[in-house]
């Protein structure tokens, strides 16, 4: 069960709201016996990660500033590494190192990973950091998605402490040209088999 997400983040000023709007009741009976024990990434959350193509990671400067950043990259390129530990090769940019820099102060991220078609949406929490390619040449090019033109400088990896599910209320229903492409591709094919018979019979009819 994922407990040490709403563990770590439900502190006591989100408890009180929780409490006055009628949550925390349901919350602490789903929560019982949280000890801080990272949630364990199952099947399901490894499965989810290694089809995303893009993910968004929220750090924090050191003036208390939070930092979202996009990332993206060929389908897994955000892998499992071993137990809860995930990772990613960092390409070269345009040279700003804001989540490079923030880590260096405070090693926390939040991820929130998106699946648009079937509105499925999934938030990890965890402790970050970077090693550069100079550092570990071995590391940072073994997370290189193959073939993939980009630059790797340094590779971010993740120790998750809790992640959790959340509901597709809202979620509006995006698609990617791939996921169009292979959606209608049944039905074009179709079009040119009746191309393909309208042909032959306008053939068929003015040899007639």
């Amino acid at each position: 069960m994922a407990r040490n997400y709403r563990h770590t983040l439900f502190n006591d000023a989100v408890k009180v709201l929780q409490e006055r709007h009628g949550s925390r009741a349901a919350y602490l009976k789903m929560d019982a016996g949280a000890d801080g024990t990272p949630d364990t990434l199952t099947a399901k959350e490894l499965g989810y990660i290694a089809l995303r193509d893009s993910f968004y990671m929220a750090s924090v400067n050191a003036d208390g500033w939070p930092y979202m950043q996009h990332r993206g990259g060929p389908a897994g390129f955000l892998r499992h590494i071993e137990g809860n530990r995930i990772g990613f090769a960092d390409y070269r940019g345009n040279k700003q190192y804001i989540s490079t820099a923030n880590l260096a102060g405070n090693d926390r991220v939040s991820l929130f990973l998106m699946d648009y078609p079937n509105k499925d949406r999934l938030k990890l929490v965890g402790h970050a950091h970077s090693i550069e390619l100079a550092d570990d040449p071995a590391l940072v090019t073994s997370l290189m998605p193959e073939g993939y033109r980009a630059v790797p400088e340094r590779a971010f990896l993740i120790d998750v402490i809790g992640w959790e599910w959340n509901c597709s209320q809202h979620i509006t229903p995006r698609f990617t040209e791939a996921e169009i492409s292979a959606a209608i591709q049944p039905i074009a094919a179709e079009l040119n088999q009746l191309r393909a018979e309208n042909a032959a019979l306008r053939t068929q009819l003015s040899g007639e």
